[in-house]
């Protein structure tokens, strides 16, 4: 029996076993929406096709399978478009499907006609246009195949009404194969032995673990990694829940807003151990200055990232869960004290965390932002799933909330997107209903997806979201007041809702603190409630995110106060 395109779209996902889908309806897909209607499948209608894709990426970064979304052509096609170079960037597994019009008029400039394939190409993994319904299928596995496999990333593949609305013979692949696309995992073993060597005979070594470690699912093998050869630990934002937080060897988030000791370690190392890690400049400060004593190890999937900010002397291409597995053993076979053979250097370490600790001013009676996070920290025991916004309520996340397992740090890091984290929140909780899912946020970047309460609130998806509200675009601000002097120009959000009423009109809670004594009450009656909850803090206006890095700088020279 022949099936439609659309009931062969929705095998398919059912095949890839994907369980939840996110989307908005629009013309060109009703014969896939049609079907949906029986599909034992989920579908949450975001309110914003941005919403909905960066919900997919919430719930892939999350749950480590691979985020759904599906929207119509032309506008419901480029609305997507800022999600997907979120994903592109953060290498998170998303598959997009988009609507487009009849293959007989692509090109005419039909109604709702965009070509979203040239326009998506610089920012996905790879992208399809699907003009026979005797391609659709394998396209989708194919899909699939990418975005899941090597270096994760987005996938798009754009249906045409005509190919949804024919008929034709379904036959699901049990594997897709590409010719030339063949991602390496293993790793080398002449490599990976010579890395144990050279480790062997660091007196100064630190190891620099990136998104590849959760990615690759490595989090284990690092700490192995870190116990054995006492070697300490700085983990970028990407990384962060990839070592735990409470360990005695991390020593927190290096770069422009970088921890004082994971800075310093990163400048006096002689040896620096890159695992999953692009070497993005927010990391480097001045490329010339960065790492200077230190030989560098690269271990990465992606063979393009190798080399292509920073040098790599021992280069490893690999998955890194396969590679530190086989790392381990041989490290324990070199016959050496290892704390004794680093005591000097992790003395060092301690004095640097001794004299330049991470803090601020407590004092007075405004909301610290810093003290807002400590006390979710607490109220959470670290046990909550956390995503950002961007701007300083993502920096003062980094530096304060303890993350301790991989997959509770949702943030968009490479493109630093405004208004990624709540419905990548709704994405999170989607996955894990049973869990806490906060949104730190900042009161700019909320209102950019605000939109999304409504789908929180349909779905009844209790996800909370905690607003570092400062009545400015806070980042953009500190800039403006350290660089231009004080001249604030267009930073300014004195015109904010009332985001308690705002909540409410959703059908949403609404809290407010204005007061430090407020700050914890309010955060436990937030978590006990079974229901989306908006919680405005009023923070002190001006209170800035430190250390800071001075573009174009070394990330010795750090901003302290």
């Amino acid at each position: 029996m022949k099936k439609s395109g659309a009931e062969i779209f929705v095998e398919c996902l059912l095949r890839e076993k994907i369980d939840t889908i996110f989307g908005f309806p629009g013309g060109v897909v009703l014969d896939v929406y049609n079907v949906l209607f029986d599909a034992p499948l989920r579908h949450i209608l975001s309110r914003h096709e941005q919403g909905a894709v960066h919900a997919a990426d919430g719930y892939a970064r999350a749950s480590g399978k691979p985020g759904v979304c599906l929207v119509t052509s032309g506008p419901g096609a480029t609305n997507t478009v800022t999600g997907i170079a979120t994903a592109y960037m953060d290498s998170v597994p998303i598959v997009v499907f988009t609507g487009q019009v009849p293959t007989r008029i692509i090109g005419n400039d039909a109604f709702q006609e965009a070509d979203i394939v040239g326009i998506t190409l610089p920012c996905t993994k790879h992208n399809y246009l699907v003009k026979d319904i005797a391609d659709l299928a394998r396209t989708i596995k194919e899909a699939f195949f990418i975005a899941t496999t090597g270096r994760p990333g987005p996938v798009l593949v754009d249906l045409p009404k005509d190919v949804l609305a024919a008929k034709g013979d379904f036959k699901y692949p049990e594997r897709a194969y590409i010719r030339g696309y063949n991602p390496t995992y293993e790793g080398h073993a002449g490599q990976i032995a010579k890395v144990v060597k050279i480790i062997a005979r660091a007196k100064r070594p630190v190891i620099l673990a990136g998104g590849g470690i959760i990615i690759s699912g490595a989090s284990e093998e690092l700490r192995q990694l870190a116990e054995i050869g006492q070697i300490p630990v700085t983990t970028t934002l990407m990384g962060l829940g990839g070592f735990p937080a409470t360990h005695a060897l991390f020593l927190g988030m290096p770069g422009m807003h970088g921890i004082y000791t994971a800075n310093m370690a990163l400048s006096e190392a002689d040896l620096l151990i890159a695992i999953g890690s692009r070497f993005d400049d927010r990391v480097t400060g001045n490329l010339e200055e960065f790492a200077p004593h230190a030989k560098i190890v690269h271990i990465d999937i992606d063979p393009t990232s190798i080399g292509k900010n920073v040098r790599g002397d021992y280069p490893v291409v690999g998955d890194a869960k396969k590679i530190l597995s086989k790392m381990n053993p041989l490290l324990k076979k070199e016959e050496k004290d290892w704390l004794k053979d680093h005591e000097e250097w992790l003395r060092e370490i301690e004095e640097w965390r001794k004299n330049h600790p991470l803090t601020y001013n407590n004092q007075g009676k405004k909301i610290k932002p810093q003290y807002v996070i400590e006390q979710i920290n607490e109220a959470t025991k670290g046990e909550a799933i956390i995503t950002t916004e961007v701007g300083q309520n993502q920096m003062w996340t980094a530096q304060f909330y303890k993350f301790t397992k991989p997959r509770t740090l949702l943030s968009s890091g490479g493109l630093g997107t405004m208004g990624y984290g709540f419905p990548a929140a709704i994405g999170a909780q989607a996955a894990f209903p049973d869990k806490i899912v906060i949104d730190i946020a900042g009161d700019g970047s909320f209102q950019m997806n605000i939109q999304e309460l409504a789908t929180a609130v349909q779905y009844r998806l209790p996800v909370k979201v905690a607003i570092l509200n400062n009545k400015y675009l806070g980042m953009v601000r500190q800039w403006q007041q350290l660089f231009y002097n004080r001249r604030y120009s267009y930073t300014c959000l004195n015109s904010n809702p009332d985001f308690v009423k705002i909540a409410e009109a959703y059908g949403a809670v609404g809290l407010r603190a204005s007061e430090p004594e407020e700050v914890r009450p309010i955060i436990e009656q937030a978590l006990a409630i079974p229901k989306p909850v908006v919680i405005d803090f009023e923070i002190d206006r001006e209170e800035n995110v430190y250390p800071m890095v001075p573009v174009g700088a070394s990330i010795r020279r750090m901003l302290l106060a």
